[in-house]
């Protein structure tokens, strides 16, 4: 299954809009991807499991509530902020990279999705000065560093069933690199939910 038949078999409650847009996702990335490289060639066969699903592992860890506001740092050509923003249409998302071709894709994804809830900016992370209920990335740096760039981020009220805080999709080992991190940290396996074998080592990492 390397469509949208994988999406909809993991969240059977899309609406039809939500599943237009994801079957969508695959020709316009495919299209841009072969004019800016923004998704490595060999998981371009794999684009469904290994961007759309992996981004939406987030979702199987929290619903995000209607007004929710969400940064994606480092977001590359639109993962994770891209498929949450379809999965939560009453969510406000804002897409950020320091390379200016990528953040050019993710604009275009979103107009051509009218993706009215997702805001981009070609900015470095540290020099945002806005606050947030979450922020999201994936495996874009290290974690230490990861956190010098997202202080002062986080919004001190909570509306969300977790606290406010990071939700930080990572593979591998990862106690080295969490050693010196202060604050809560929850790991999720991906593969709890997720069977395909791309998800073994795969986590969502919570910290607040």
């Amino acid at each position: 299954m390397q469509d949208i038949d994988l999406i909809a078999h993991y969240f059977p409650n899309l609406t039809e809009d939500q599943q237009q847009k994801f079957d969508a996702l695959g020709k316009l990335y495919a299209e841009w991807n072969s004019q800016i490289n923004v998704i490595s060639r060999k998981d371009t066969d794999n684009f469904y499991e290994r961007h759309i699903l992996h981004s939406l592992a987030i979702a199987k860890v929290i619903q995000f509530k209607p007004g929710t506001r969400i940064l994606d740092i480092g977001t590359g050509g639109g993962f994770p902020g891209i498929p949450l923003a379809i999965l939560f249409p009453e969510c406000d998302f804002l897409l950020v990279d320091s390379i200016g071709k990528k953040i050019k894709v993710v604009n275009e994804v979103a107009q051509a999705l009218n993706l009215t809830n997702v805001h981009t900016m070609h900015e470095r992370a540290e020099n945002i000065n806005e606050q947030f209920d979450f922020i999201v990335s994936r495996a874009v740096t290290a974690m230490p560093t990861f956190m010098k760039w997202t202080k002062g981020k986080l919004l001190k009220e909570n509306k969300n069933q977790l606290k406010n805080g990071i939700l930080y999709l990572k593979g591998g080992d990862l106690r080295e690199e969490m050693a010196g991190i202060r604050g809560h940290i929850r790991y999720t396996n991906i593969s709890d939910f997720f069977k395909e074998e791309f998800f073994e080592t795969k986590k969502v990492v919570y910290l607040h």
